[in-house]
């Protein structure tokens, strides 16, 4: 297993990625990938599509999925990996962690507006893949589109986040729900891109203990989200907590992320992978 090339997180249309399952699968399978995840935001609906494109390119594949979490009043992210994306509690969760979204997206259109930015939710629709999933990195690639910002991280340095205009709050699934969810639905739950939230040495410490008391088993360790010197602080973390290392690059469409499908490297030295039972 040493050989091969994981990528256990990355995103389509079905949530808010750029390109639909099976373009993701060809671009994972052409950049060497072996065993492959997709992980939509809160939604399964592109598992099938994802398997069944990755078979027939010959990659193994892992039903994922990315869930939404409100912790100590910050969003977090878990992933699950191996999950059977037709258990009834998985689907029903995620459908009730969907609900709200187009009431705050309506929100957010309305904070825009108050600066100038009229039409922002029509707007993001047209980037829309499935409605029901309409998120703020739509109307950032609207406000692209429009000449607001050159990017979409430059819309992220000025526009929807916490402070600036366009933000509203949204209260998502638990952390304990979202580990219940996975497991239920015989899956891995991994504590996504850590290094992204903004707590404490101390939150991040009860965020870590509680997450493996509810049996959370693994963090990522080697993402997109990371820079080189967190793979190695994060690694240690799965080794004084106990958590198996996990790996993706959280791509979302091309130009658009900071690292592609497949270019993350190995997993330092000391860790346990998450796929290491895998039968492989």
């Amino acid at each position: 297993m040493s050989q091969l090339k994981f990528d256990l997180h990355c995103h389509s249309n079905v949530s808010d990625g750029l390109l639909p399952p099976e373009q993701v699968a060809a671009r994972a399978h052409a950049n060497g990938v072996n065993v492959w995840a997709l992980t939509d935001h809160d939604e399964v609906g592109g598992v099938a599509r994802a398997r069944k494109a990755a078979q027939a390119l010959g990659m193994k594949h892992v039903g994922g999925v990315e869930i939404s979490v409100t912790w100590c009043n910050q969003t977090v992210h878990i992933v699950g990996l191996r999950v059977d994306e037709t258990d009834r509690n998985l689907v029903d969760g995620l459908a009730a962690t969907r609900n709200g979204r187009e009431r705050r997206a309506r929100e957010i259109s309305g904070e825009l507006e108050k600066v100038g930015i009229c039409g922002a939710y029509e707007g993001a629709l047209k980037h829309v893949g499935n409605p029901d999933l309409i998120s703020r990195t739509h109307f950032a690639r609207h406000m692209v589109e429009c000449g607001h910002c050159g990017d979409t991280k430059e819309v992220f340095a000025n526009y929807l986040t916490e402070g600036k205009p366009g933000y509203v709050p949204h209260r998502w699934a638990t952390l304990a729900e979202s580990v219940q969810w996975i497991r239920g639905a015989g899956g891995v739950a991994v504590i996504a891109h850590p290094g992204r939230y903004k707590y404490t040495q101390t939150q991040f410490g009860a965020l870590f203990d509680e997450f493996k008391q509810l049996g959370g088993a693994a963090i990522e360790v080697n993402t997109g989200s990371h820079t080189p010197e967190q793979y190695e602080e994060y690694a240690q973390v799965a080794r004084s907590y106990g958590f198996l290392a996990s790996m993706g690059s959280d791509f979302h469409g091309p130009g658009e992320s900071r690292v592609d499908l497949g270019a993350l490297p190995p997993l330092p030295a000391g860790v346990k992978p998450v796929w290491h039972d895998w039968d492989l």
